[in-house]
């Protein structure tokens, strides 16, 4: 359940599973025994969001962001610049089906609304020109790399194909499937791109593990299907949220990162 070398560090560390901060046992103290941690052998396949998840998208959005309001004297700190992307996105999303590409013009539109003032056209394209330099977070790739040697993995993601094409550069593996928004004509939290994946997949839901670190477009839709989540709660400008809107769920498992859910998925 638990590893513990001769210093007493305990290498995954889980409460109510949800992973925590791996405690140091210093002499004379007390190491807590673990919680049996998430039956992982009933899965074949992981599904993975993939900005904010696996690819560090606040180390892009906020720049731009920042780009775009400085030119016009606005600043906003990087909390808010986050909250106010999160609901931007969403409203582009919702409605009638539009590129990935057209939903953030409309964010960057909706930045300059907000602060009362007009984008030029180059500062509309800011966002979406710099997600091919958008870099995986550094346990990513070597977490992939290790879970792939055990499971089909696979991406849904609220992106055009030629954008995730650009991303899937950095990440190191060949994933089984991909569902993008602009297959599924929807983004998420419909339960559109979730059956899309399955039928790619062609999978039982009760052999899919979701993955994301999104309550709100990951974790609650994926366990309306009856499939099991991982909540990946990054770190973030934004604890516990991200650039996405906020909502309240319960996901299966949470972890602070990648490599921790790769250390006992293939351990289990």
């Amino acid at each position: 359940m638990w590893r513990r070398d001769a210093a007493c560090r305990v290498s995954a560390y889980l409460f109510n599973n949800r992973v925590l901060p791996t405690p140091i046992c210093t002499p004379g103290s007390i190491c807590i025994a673990l919680k049996r941690p998430m039956d992982f052998s009933p899965f074949s396949a992981i599904t993975f969001d993939c900005y904010g998840t696996l690819i560090n998208w606040e180390a892009g959005i906020l720049p731009a962001l920042r780009n775009v309001l400085a030119a016009h004297g606005q600043m906003l700190s990087d909390a808010v610049l986050l909250e106010l992307y999160g609901e931007f996105e969403q409203l582009a999303e919702e409605g009638l089906y539009q590129s990935y590409r057209n939903v953030l013009e409309s964010v960057v539109r909706q930045f300059g609304e907000h602060c009362s003032f007009h984008p030029t056209p180059v500062q509309l394209r800011s966002i979406h020109e710099s997600i091919p330099a958008w870099p995986p977070f550094a346990d990513t790739v070597a977490a992939l790399q290790k879970l792939q040697q055990h499971y089909r993995l696979a991406v849904i993601s609220n992106i055009d194909d030629d954008l995730f094409a650009e991303s899937r550069k950095h990440l190191g593996v060949d994933f089984a499937v991909v569902v993008t928004a602009q297959q599924a004509r929807s983004y998420k939290p419909s339960l559109n791109n979730f059956r899309l994946a399955l039928q790619k997949l062609g999978i039982e839901r009760s052999q899919l593990l979701h993955v994301g670190q999104s309550i709100y477009h990951d974790v609650i839709p994926a366990q309306s299907l009856g499939i099991r989540t991982v909540w990946v709660n990054r770190t973030s400008a934004r604890p516990g949220v991200g650039a996405v809107r906020a909502a309240s769920g319960k996901p299966d498992l949470e972890v602070p990162d990648v490599a921790s859910l790769a250390d006992l998925a293939v351990r289990a």
